[in-house]
């Protein structure tokens, strides 16, 4: 396993420590749409997805969350993720290795830029990523499809054979493989899903520490 050219973190879950936060709101608020749900269901059914999929998926059962759903709950980000974001543990020691080896990196997420832009603000990281930062509201379709991972490859110029992933959730790893990339599947969240991520084909973890001799980053 050679060293890769390029290496595309996703955000939630690898880079900051928002999920709970984001997964607990949702919740709230398809229950209160009368889609009864918990933190626990949004956690795994939910991490790594748009939120244009999960409106989709939600009103695919005869619900209506409303034609502004999306454009209300970003509205919410700001004060969401205003106070309590904090990095993913050993995540930047991780970053600074790339760094150091001269090797490219990016990130490329379901959010929205300006939630990259917030939650990566609050844990100090963005100066670190504003170089190149990837959306799948910049694809016709986001993850677990492999277009998001895909189109970061090509503008950064690099093959997705020479690139690998970093993602926490089984729909990031399943578009991470379906792009033809390595994927490092990180688990140390209480409510990952081990089983789901190694199925889906990842290289399992649960410390950044380990991330760079697994990789391997020289």
């Amino acid at each position: 396993m050679g060293t890769p050219k390029l290496v595309i973190f996703d955000c939630d879950g690898i880079l900051v420590d928002t999920e709970n936060l984001a997964n607990q709101r949702l919740a709230e608020w398809l229950s209160a749409a009368g889609f009864t749900t918990t933190l626990e269901y949004c956690r795994k059914h939910f991490s790594g997805r748009s939120m244009v999929s999960v409106q989709q998926e939600v009103e695919a059962t005869g619900l209506s969350l409303g034609a502004d759903f999306v454009e209300r709950w970003n509205a919410g980000l700001p004060d969401l993720f205003a106070h309590g974001v904090e990095a993913i543990p050993y995540v930047r020691e991780f970053i600074e290795k790339v760094r150091a080896a001269g090797i490219d990196y990016c990130v490329a997420s379901s959010a929205r830029v300006s939630k990259m832009h917030i939650t990566l603000g609050q844990t100090g990281l963005l100066p670190l990523f504003e170089h190149a930062m990837f959306s799948s509201t910049m694809v016709g379709r986001g993850k677990p499809f492999p277009d998001l991972f895909l189109h970061a490859a090509k503008t950064m110029g690099f093959a997705p054979a020479d690139c690998i992933v970093i993602e926490d959730s089984v729909a990031g790893t399943e578009a991470g493989i379906a792009a033809g990339m390595r994927v490092f599947s990180y688990h140390a969240d209480p409510y990952s899903d081990p089983d789901g991520l190694a199925e889906a084909g990842g290289i399992l973890f649960d410390d950044m520490r380990e991330l760079a001799g697994l990789v391997p980053i020289h």
